[in-house]
């Protein structure tokens, strides 16, 4: 039945059964308790008038009545009560209309009883006369978790049978709630239970609604629900819960970031906001998987304006669309193209536009390639970064931190060692920063830092993207090592990392911050479960094949130098590595060489660099 014609029709009966329920109270209550059938008429136009006003107040109309619950019925009383009051007190105030405590219980008891039977009615005939082809459809469903979110869930699959999602049973690990119902779906054990529940009471689909449930323990939920060969979904945003708006639809697939991901890193947001409002921000590598979250974490923001520079035109013109679609004209955007290593192009930006902050994210990154291109790693990622931290002096940049990378300590690729270049470049330009202006009797310096992070789920490189092409091909899946280990985030907590050491860097300046990335994963677990999630068993229907370490890879990364010592933050999930003492004027002059020596395409490359950065051992 159409919407519209459903509140219509309830409308009319409301009305019909307010004034219905003022001439019965009358006849079942003595006799001349109101004077004359007029003082009667009067006092049901009153009760019909403040009914419509509480009616709406209450909101008795647009309410999905074939789900009515107590709270419901409740809503009903208060409605009923605040009319027989308020057009008591008007009757007898301005038309003299005299009733009894007698004839206002019996009226307001049959108005309850009328207008909340009608409602109530509603969920009946839902219940018993549902369309059968529907629910005949539905897929009987188990839910894990019945919490906040859980018992939503399920309400909302009781209002949706279009979704096709019978809830048949929830489990959940507090014994208080076992054997009790909600919304009529009984708890019927706990999360070890699954695998018999599901064989037993034929429940073809698994809902995983705890949202706020640790990495560990999802994998643990998963790993128990995997097994009965149901169709498992997750429901995964906790915002979206604690606000109520939660819906079936947001139900998804098990995704290999769910269970490799790791708990979220608490950030300072009111902190970080008020460092970034009102700056003018530069995010280089803006188009570049963590540059172009950089660049939607900023502008939440509020900066004054936000610059996007990239070389590569394809990857700027879509976060800058993005963006533009979201903020349009409340965000001062600018997008533009150029090399970190044309000096004159950072020079003529920063003259023209004068950021305050600086996100240093542009680098090359993918470790095979460099190896073979080694040269290119250092006129990229070492002189690039100096060209745009010494431009950034001298043109009174307030903050620059560089995002860097694990692979920087103890390098043995070329990737690593030209990132731990990069932090070496930071530190130097750091105390460059602080002597120049002490010379100049200034107090404000540029204030250099860096961050270090694992590997980035989803990010231009990962191996993720490579595991799910190798699947979809049919296999094999290709793993270097079966005992090789990495630390594994997601690009939205490694940027607020990011965000988080730039508000840091006012006090810890020239020092590099290391996000605690939990309990590191082995590839060969992820690319085994990634093959599940895609419905496949490992070895039998997808094969996983062991290449060997490519050249300059390593079984495992670290997250610091013994020389860096290890320093906490307020946040206990990121610490501080101090600078490594070193010789400025001596590593200037070994830059100087690296430089001319990358440019002039030299073969000992990775020689001289293993020269600047003593960690660093080349394989060949």
């Amino acid at each position: 039945m159409n919407n519209r014609l459903k509140i219509l029709l309830l409308f009319i009966v409301d009305s019909l059964l307010v004034v219905g329920s003022v001439f019965l109270g009358f006849r079942l209550v003595t006799e001349g308790l109101i004077r004359n059938i007029h003082g009667l008429t009067i006092t049901a136009i009153l009760s019909l008038v403040a009914y419509y006003v509480f009616s709406y107040f209450f909101n008795l109309y647009w309410r999905d009545w074939e789900y009515a619950s107590v709270y419901e019925v409740i809503t009903v009383v208060k409605c009923v009560s605040a009319t027989v009051i308020v057009s008591t007190i008007s009757g007898l105030a301005f038309f003299d209309t005299k009733v009894t405590w007698q004839f206002l219980i019996v009226c307001w008891l049959l108005l309850v009883i009328s207008i909340g039977g009608v409602r109530l009615s509603m969920r009946v005939f839902r219940e018993f006369f549902a369309d059968s082809s529907v629910m005949g459809n539905a897929k009987p469903t188990l839910i894990v978790g019945a919490g906040a979110a859980g018992t939503l869930l399920v309400r909302q699959m009781l209002m949706h049978p279009a979704m096709r999602m019978d809830p048949i049973a929830f489990v959940d690990d507090d014994p208080d709630k076992l054997r009790k119902d909600v919304y009529g779906v009984r708890i019927l054990g706990a999360i070890k239970d699954i695998e018999r529940i599901v064989d037993t009471m034929g429940i073809t689909k698994v809902v995983i609604a705890m949202p706020s449930l640790p990495i560990k323990k999802l994998n643990e939920v998963y790993d128990v629900a995997r097994k009965t060969g149901a169709e498992c979904v997750i429901l995964p945003n906790i915002d979206d819960v604690m606000s109520g708006n939660l819906h079936v639809q947001q139900l998804r697939n098990v995704e290999i970031e769910d269970l490799l991901g790791r708990d979220t890193v608490e950030t300072d947001l009111s902190k970080i906001g008020s460092f970034i409002k009102g700056k003018v921000v530069m995010v280089t590598g803006g188009g570049g998987s963590i540059g172009s979250e950089l660049c939607r974490q900023v502008a939440e923001k509020q900066p004054k304006a936000l610059i996007i520079f990239d070389i590569f035109e394809g990857n700027a013109y879509w976060i800058q669309l993005e963006l533009k679609k979201k903020y349009g004209n409340s965000l001062n955007l600018i997008t533009l193209i150029g090399s970190v290593r044309n000096m004159s192009r950072l020079d003529s930006i920063m003259d023209e536009y004068k950021p305050d902050i600086i996100f240093h994210a542009a680098a090359h990154k993918h470790v095979p390639l460099m190896e073979d291109s080694p040269n290119e790693a250092i006129k990229n990622n070492v002189m690039g970064t100096y060209n745009v931290a010494d431009a950034a002096i001298r043109h009174n940049v307030k903050w620059f931190v560089l995002i860097s990378t694990d692979k920087a300590v103890n390098p043995t690729n070329i990737m690593g060692a030209s990132k731990r270049l990069c932090e070496m470049i930071i530190q130097m330009m750091n105390r460059r920063s602080h002597r120049l202006a002490e010379e100049k009797g200034l107090i404000e310096y540029t204030k250099f830092s860096a961050v270090r992070f694992g590997n980035v789920l989803g990010s231009s490189g990962s191996v993720i993207p490579l595991f799910k092409k190798q699947i979809e091909a049919g296999g094999p899946v290709t793993v270097t090592d079966k005992n090789i280990i990495r630390y594994f985030m997601t690009i939205p907590e490694a940027v607020a990392l990011v965000l988080q050491a730039a508000y840091y860097a006012q006090e810890y300046d020239g020092d590099v911050f290391v996000l605690d990335m939990g309990d590191p994963v082995k590839i060969d677990d992820m690319a085994r479960k990634l093959i599940r999630l895609s419905g496949y068993i490992p070895d039998v229907d997808i094969e996983v094949k062991y290449t060997g370490l490519r050249p300059g890879e390593k079984l495992y990364e670290e997250r610091l130098m013994d020389e860096e010592g290890m320093q906490t933050t307020e946040n206990k999930m990121i610490s501080i590595g101090h600078p490594i003492s070193m010789d400025d004027n001596e590593f200037m002059i070994q830059l100087e060489e690296l430089e001319k020596a990358a440019n002039s395409e030299s073969p000992n490359i990775k020689q001289i660099v293993s020269d600047i950065v003593p960690t660093y051992v080349p394989k060949d």
